[in-house]
């Protein structure tokens, strides 16, 4: 079958296969009376470019955008389930990989405002482990941006505290036992908080999921992929851990975080200015060279905040540009491992590119 064929004809034609994903257009309810004209237009402008995006890679998914916290475009495609032919839907729930370490420099920032801890703390206050001489000089902040030295590989540092990026998993997974140690409550419990904090009703960690709606993680082609086993109680293990990677959620429990974070509604002034100061840069293997804040990716040209997540099968990305209030929300349950990262993010960047390109004309 040609991929390119028009959208509507593979409406009709996922309509006639229930074992063939259907699509979910959510973007074709009523347009909110307060749209402009010029809002219009730029709904027919990004409806054809983003719905090629599925036909174009074969994406097993949902992708959403907001502007000024209504609903722009919501599409999804594909199966929750892949054995019982579940549909995806804007309920689903995914795995968001790192997506998750901004909820954890939240949960940092917050403790700081409640007095139990100060970013320019040493870890090895919280952690005993980390007191010898060649952790001494680690700061929460070294963790919370990524220049700790800490290797995910070994024992010892990449580099001295404080000189180099080096993406570390591991230095979350010690920002959420430093949060346990400050707060005298689990990492979990601290996560439930803000999530209530934040009006999240469909985010959890693995150890609070309540067993609905799980799109799971998938490896291989969409025609014959493979489960991850042990979904999603893995994530909460040592290896991802649920402060680095660990969580779960929707695209429109998502959405809503990214309107309280960034319109101050879940952090202080002064924690929101030290969330997004860019104190490291890195060269990011599919979104290329962006800046580093705490848990967050920042991108000049358009300005936005972003941040990808990877566990096996499970590939996500977020977006937040704060000239146009547009939020930005790809999530996916599959991933062909065997073609490498570039091409299992290709929706994603895909989509990015789209959206970059219109920032430009949707500024305020």
């Amino acid at each position: 079958m040609n991929r390119y064929l028009p959208v509507f004809f593979l409406c009709f034609l996922f309509s006639c296969k229930p074992d063939v994903p259907a699509t979910q257009d959510l973007s074709a309810t009523q347009i909110p009376a307060k749209d402009t004209l010029i809002s219009l237009e730029q709904r027919k402008t990004l409806i054809p470019l983003l719905d090629s995006v599925f036909a174009e890679t074969q994406f097993n998914g949902i992708i959403s955008v907001y502007r000024e916290s209504e609903k722009f475009y919501e599409k999804s495609l594909g199966f929750e389930d892949f054995r019982t032919k579940e549909q995806l839907d804007s309920n689903s729930v995914f795995a968001i990989g790192s997506v998750s370490k901004q909820f954890a420099g939240a949960i940092i920032l917050l403790l700081e405002e409640k007095g139990k801890l100060r970013t320019s703390d040493r870890i090895s206050k919280y952690l005993p482990e980390y007191r010898s001489k060649t952790f001494e000089d680690i700061t929460i902040h070294h963790l919370l941006t990524h220049t700790s030295g800490i290797s995910d590989l070994g024992p010892g540092l990449q580099s001295e505290p404080g000189v180099e990026f080096n993406y570390s998993n591991k230095g979350y997974r010690l920002l959420g036992e430093i949060a346990e140690a400050a707060s005298g409550k689990s990492y979990d419990t601290n996560a439930r908080e803000l999530f209530a904090k934040a009006g999240l009703t469909a985010t959890y960690t693995a150890e609070n999921f309540t067993g609905k709606n799980l799109a799971g993680a998938h490896t291989g082609a969409n025609s014959n992929t493979t489960p991850v086993p042990n979904m999603p109680q893995r994530l909460a293990h040592g290896s991802i851990s649920t402060a680095a990677g660990g969580l779960l959620s929707t695209v429109s429990d998502l959405h809503r975080w990214n309107y309280e974070l960034y319109s101050g509604k879940i952090l202080a002034p002064v924690s929101l200015q030290k969330f997004l100061k860019q104190s490291a840069k890195m060269n990011h293997p599919v979104l290329g060279s962006v800046g580093y804040g705490y848990g967050i990716m920042l991108s000049a040209a358009p300005k936005t905040y972003l941040h990808s997540g990877y566990v096996k099968g499970s590939p996500s990305l977020t977006l937040y540009y704060p000239q146009s209030r547009t939020s930005v929300v790809i999530l996916s349950n599959t991933a062909d491992t065997g073609k490498g990262k570039k091409a299992i993010f290709r929706p994603h960047t895909r989509v990015k590119q789209i959206v970059d390109s219109l920032e430009v004309t949707w500024k305020h």
